[in-house]
């Protein structure tokens, strides 16, 4: 008896070691089986797509639901697959050379491009770990799609790179308006005195016109800086369109076709009509030139609404309703590269001498400045459509017409204020002036102007300032004013009034304004359309 409860006593022992053994071995398939089914829950419910790829064949060994459905395709396919198929083949050197270097470090990072099933090539940011799955050597990846980041990001560059550029253009064209309104007044005011037989006459008209061109080239800077001073009103886009369509038919000639497609109900805008002229003529003569050996230009209108989502896909797009005018050609189209440079100032692809690269950035600030927005869409050989998107108001609509051409400078008698800090303009327009008859009180700048008028006896019928002074802005000058001469009327005068100023408060909607460069003509005759109008005109 004692023999065998001896030999019992190993055996109850191995049985009872052996139940712990097993007892052991079930808890740790439990918890490798509940650590199987959380990797299972991360690995298939993750939002983002995921897999397992061998890291000596390249093979997938597993992909989750996600990758299905971004990728398009099925799990089947993927596991026929190596990871070298999702790459476009010209990134498949640098994968290989990514690949050997893993191991050096646990976790990888970075932005690569994929292919998808249907083609697309999409901007991926990877994260990726080393592991050992089914026996092998491999690599688990997240992959979070970034291609809508990348491009809000390249979106909000170039925007940056375009006000930048703006800013040194404004500047640029501000300090040149100044000169150029002495080179060109000056020149008009000498050949006026030199008989057409003198030999001189015609090397000054030289002049003034190389100061005209010079003039259009900085209209154009401030246009794409937005530092134009706009004089904004009601209108109907379509009526632009059709009172522009015979001559726009003319400039591009007889081997493009040129249509309309008008909307019949659309919306008004409010804009500046000579500025969105200046952007429907450049538009047009952009399409012309893509297409050389002639094609069709379709001008079209509608009415949009521009929701969040598009917002928010669009850097510097606000949500709401807009009046579209497209403008399409059949040429040969842009490719990427071009399209992303298209609206720089000087940036051109035609030859040398066939434009000066400002047509589209005009375009461009023009629109910016209205409160709109422009984008193109292009493709090499089908040609390409402007989209311009300007708001929608609820106002109504006045008569529209071009402006007609201007008639002779009248002249007058009446007493003049000229306020102006640059010598050369001052000079001139006091020149002027007074070869038309009006008496001139000069000032350099803004207290000065205050000092005349208080001292001056008489009456000051008019008051012409730089918009923009040292130390007292042209309106602070004309407010100051009056409340010593409250019927003196305004005009205001400027190679530039910046985008805050123009549109918050230097000057009025209803303020009047002459733009530097200005010939004698053209100040005489605004001179003397604001002395003839009521007092309700200021």
């Amino acid at each position: 008896m004692k023999d065998n409860l001896a030999r019992l006593a190993p055996t109850i022992e191995r049985e009872v070691h052996e139940a712990e053994n097993r007892r052991a071995r079930q808890r740790a398939e439990g918890e490798l089986r509940e650590s199987e089914e959380r990797y299972r829950l991360l690995f298939e419910n993750n939002p983002h797509p995921m897999w397992v790829y061998d890291l000596e064949t390249l093979r997938f060994l597993a992909v989750n639901e996600a990758a299905v459905r971004h990728y398009g395709y099925s799990r089947e396919e993927f596991l026929t697959m190596t990871i070298k198929d999702i790459r476009p083949p010209e990134d498949v050197p640098a994968l290989l050379e990514n690949i050997t270097r893993i191991g050096e470090e646990l976790d990888k990072a970075g932005v690569w491009r994929h292919r998808k099933k249907d083609g697309g090539v999409i901007d991926v940011e990877i994260t990726s770990h080393t592991l050992v799955f089914a026996g092998r050597r491999a690599e688990v990846v997240l992959a979070n799609d970034v291609t809508e980041r990348k491009m809000l990001e390249e979106q909000l560059r170039q925007s940056q790179k375009m006000e930048a550029v703006g800013q040194l253009a404004g500047g640029v064209a501000h300090d040149f308006n100044n000169l150029l309104t002495a080179i060109t007044g000056y020149s008009d005011l000498a050949i006026r005195r030199l008989k057409a037989e003198d030999p001189l006459r015609h090397h000054i008209e030289e002049i003034k016109k190389a100061g005209e061109r010079a003039a259009a080239l900085t209209r154009q800077l401030l246009a794409f800086s937005r530092k134009q001073v706009l004089q904004p009103k009601v209108l109907d886009l379509n009526a632009v369109v059709s009172e522009m369509e015979k001559m726009l038919r003319r400039l591009i000639g007889e081997d493009v076709e040129f249509r309309t497609a008008l909307a019949s109900d659309l919306g008004s805008i409010k804009a500046d009509p000579g500025q969105i002229e200046q952007v429907l003529l450049n538009l047009c003569v952009n399409a012309r030139d893509a297409m050389p050996g002639g094609g069709n230009l379709t001008v079209e209108t509608s009415n949009v609404y521009l929701d969040e989502e598009y917002a928010s896909h669009h850097v510097g797009v606000e949500s709401g309703a807009y009046v579209m005018l497209a403008v399409s050609d059949t040429g040969y189209g842009m490719d990427e590269e071009t399209q992303s440079r298209i609206f720089e100032p000087f940036f051109t692809t035609k030859e040398m001498g066939k434009g000066t690269g400002l047509g589209l950035s005009t375009v461009y600030g023009i629109v910016r400045q209205s409160g709109g927005n422009v984008w193109v869409y292009s493709e090499v050989g089908r040609g390409t459509t402007f989209k311009v998107y300007l708001p929608r108001v609820d106002e109504g609509v006045r008569e529209y017409r071009r402006s007609d051409s201007p008639e002779d400078a009248a002249r007058g008698t009446e007493t003049i204020l000229l306020a102006e800090d640059d010598e050369m303009v001052r000079r001139l327009a006091r020149e002027v002036l007074e070869m038309y008859g009006y008496r001139v009180l000069e000032a350099p700048n803004g207290g000065a102007a205050l000092l005349l008028c208080e001292r001056h006896a008489g009456a000051i019928d008019l008051l012409v300032t730089d918009a923009i002074m040292p130390e007292m802005s042209g309106r602070e000058l004309s407010e100051r004013l009056s409340h010593l001469r409250p019927d003196m009327k305004v005009l205001f005068m400027s190679g530039y009034a910046d985008t805050a100023a123009v549109q918050q408060g230097v000057l009025d909607e209803w303020a009047n304004f002459i733009q530097k460069p200005f010939t004698p003509d053209a100040l005489t005759r605004k001179v003397r359309e604001i002395l003839d109008a009521p007092p309700a005109a200021k």
